[in-house]
C-alpha cells in the first residue's frame, strides 16, 4: 500500500492546500494586505462505489486519510483489505475512491451511514444515538513512556504544522517516539482527518512503538480512533471531555491531556507512564 501514500499510480494530483485572500489590520483598515488561507474542501470516500461519509478537509494525504478512516473506522482491520485507492475531482470537491476485499465491503453494507460533513465531526448523519460509540478491543499493557521525553516532542509539533503556521487554522497529529522525537505528522482543518491522516500513514510505515500526539482536545472519537488502532497512549495538547474520558478508562488507554512543557494531566492508566 505504500505506493497510495507516496506515489500515485493514477496520477492524481493533489489541490494546492493554501490561497491568498486581500485583509485588513484592526489598526489599518484603509491598507489591504494579502494573508494565507488553509483550503477547506468536501472529501467524500467512496467504497467500491458507494458514497459512505462526506468531510470538510484539507485537500492533502487523502490517500492515508482513507486508509486511516478505514482503520480507525473499523471498516477494514489491515492495510491489504484496501486494493485501490485514487482520486476524482468532482465540481464542488474531490471524491476519493477505495476498492475493498468482497469480505470487507459486506461488512460494511450491514453498518452502512451517510455522513452529512461538518469540519471533522465524525457524529453527523449517525441514525441512532448507542450508534456514536463502538465496542473496542481492551488494549494490552504492553509499553511505558518517560513523561520527561513529552515536551521534546511537544516542542517540536509545530514544526508538522507548515500551513497552520501560515494560517493559524490548522490541527496537527503525530508519531511520537519513547525518545521524543516525531516519527511523522499530518495536518487538517478537522482534527480527526489529521488524526486519520496520521493512523493511516503509520500502517504503512515502520516506526517505533510510541504514542499520538495531538494539537487538539480529546473527545470521544478521537479517544476511539486511536484505540481501534490498537495504540496505548494518547497525548493532546488541550483538554479531555468526560466521554473521552470515560471510552479511555474502558479501553484501557492512557490519556494525558494539557500537554506542555513542564506540564501533563494524565486522566486514565498512568501505569503506562514513567514520572520524571
Amino acid at each position: 500500500m505504500n505506493k497510495y501514500l507516496l506515489i500515485n499510480e493514477h496520477g492524481d494530483a493533489e489541490q494546492p492546500c493554501l490561497s491568498q485572500h486581500r485583509v485588513w489590520q484592526r489598526n489599518d483598515l484603509a491598507q489591504p494586505q494579502l494573508d494565507w488561507l488553509a483550503e477547506e474542501v468536501p472529501v467524500a470516500l467512496v467504497y467500491n462505489g458507494i458514497s459512505h461519509v462526506v468531510m470538510m478537509a484539507t485537500p492533502k494525504d487523502l490517500a492515508a486519510f482513507a486508509i486511516g478512516f478505514s482503520l480507525s473506522e473499523g471498516i477494514i482491520a489491515f492495510p491489504d483489505d484496501i486494493y485501490d485507492i485514487w482520486q476524482q475531482p468532482v465540481c464542488n470537491g474531490i471524491e476519493v475512491h477505495v476498492e475493498l476485499s468482497s469480505r470487507r465491503l459486506m461488512q460494511l453494507k450491514a453498518r452502512r451511514r451517510s455522513l452529512a460533513g461538518r469540519t471533522g465531526c465524525g457524529i453527523c448523519g449517525v441514525e441512532q444515538l448507542q450508534d456514536t460509540t463502538r465496542p473496542i478491543p481492551l488494549l494490552p499493557f504492553t509499553q511505558r513512556f518517560a513523561l520527561a521525553m513529552l515536551d521534546r516532542g511537544v516542542t517540536q509539533l509545530k514544526n508538522v504544522q507548515t500551513v497552520g503556521q501560515l494560517t493559524g487554522c490548522t490541527h496537527a497529529a503525530a508519531w511520537l517516539q519513547p525518545d521524543g522525537m516525531l516519527s511523522g505528522g499530518c495536518e487538517d482543518i478537522g482534527r480527526h482527518v489529521a488524526l486519520d491522516k496520521l493512523l493511516g500513514y503509520r500502517s504503512q510505515q515502520n516506526w517505533p512503538q510510541g504514542a499520538v500526539l495531538v494539537s487538539s482536545r480529546a473527545s470521544y472519537e478521537m479517544v476511539q480512533k486511536t484505540a481501534m488502532c490498537g495504540i496505548e497512549i494518547l497525548f493532546t495538547v488541550s483538554a479531555a471531555t468526560s466521554l473521552a474520558v470515560a471510552v479511555a478508562e474502558q479501553s484501557n488507554l492512557t490519556l494525558v491531556g494539557f500537554s506542555k512543557p513542564g506540564r501533563a494531566i494524565v486522566y486514565t492508566h498512568p501505569q503506562r507512564l514513567i514520572a520524571e
